[in-house]
């Protein structure tokens, strides 16, 4: 990590600062989940650098970058991360994607939004749910409210104490994890919670967009991950492009819980994307 270097460029009007391990190999961009920042893909990076030029910005809201009070949207996060992908030069070899959570559905917009910036996208348990439009407002905002009242309680505390809990309540994950896991919970904005509050395009929509080969890392629901049998198979089938890889033994976090399984995933298809280029 010593040779990594950090930055900062303007990108869709806002400050995005991004972490970056660099050489000339092709560039690979990672979209961190909701709360977390670049950095939170330190071990996955570090898998990664030998063979890629690693970029891991912070959403805004998030790490270093901006926080504005208002456009937390996966579009306007798609926008920022077209922005970042253009500031950087990064349009030629057009990068990989890869994103985790809310990350995941930024990757997601961004593959349907700006096709012409993406080379492939690798989605981590994104947030797709079958019934997501039978969710109220009330119901909405309620979960907001909650997250909120938990980030408000992570931010009282030392980092010490942050990294402990995460210690506590996540006992599989390695432990380069929990350093960037409790910095991330003190930078975060309580801007970027309103995303949760608000209506979504359907995830459906985004994926019949997408033309690029898609590789849509799945886990257990019973263990906390959100995509279920049912929904990765709607997606493949709405998006001819979408290949499921289920990754058994993990929950919503399935590299920090399956780190061996997932880069093996990840190395797998970028290594069929790569041979189907040639």
């Amino acid at each position: 990590m010593s040779e990594w270097f950090s930055g900062e460029v303007i990108a869709n009007g806002i400050k995005i600062h991004y972490w970056r391990t660099g050489g000339d190999r092709p560039p690979v961009v990672l979209s961190h989940g909701i709360t977390d920042n670049g950095l939170c893909w330190t071990r996955l990076a570090r898998a990664l650098e030998d063979a890629y030029d690693v970029i891991m910005p912070d959403a805004r809201g998030h790490g270093f970058s901006d926080a504005p009070e208002e456009g937390h949207s996966p579009e306007d996060r798609a926008a920022d991360l077209a922005g970042l992908i253009r500031a950087l030069g990064l349009e030629e070899p057009t990068p990989v994607l890869v994103g985790h959570s809310m990350g995941a559905e930024t990757t997601a917009a961004a593959a349907a939004d700006y096709p012409e910036l993406v080379r492939c996208a690798i989605l981590e348990d994104p947030p797709w749910m079958a019934d997501a439009l039978a969710i109220s407002a009330e119901e909405r905002a309620a979960r907001a409210a909650e997250w909120r009242a938990d980030l408000v309680e992570e931010k009282s505390q030392v980092r010490a104490e942050i990294v402990a809990f995460c210690r506590a309540q996540h006992p599989a994950w390695a432990e380069v994890e929990c350093g960037p896991w409790a910095d991330s919970k003190l930078q975060v904005s309580l801007n970027v919670l309103k995303a949760l509050a608000a209506p979504r395009t359907p995830w459906q929509d985004v994926v019949r967009r997408i033309a690029c080969p898609v590789l849509l890392i799945t886990a257990d629901p019973a263990l906390g991950a959100i995509v279920t049998p049912e929904v990765a198979r709607e997606a493949a089938g709405l998006c001819r492009n979408v290949k499921v890889v289920h990754i058994p033994g993990a929950g919503h976090n399935i590299r920090r819980e399956q780190f061996e399984q997932y880069v093996g995933a990840v190395t797998a298809f970028l290594g069929e994307v790569q041979a189907a280029r040639v």
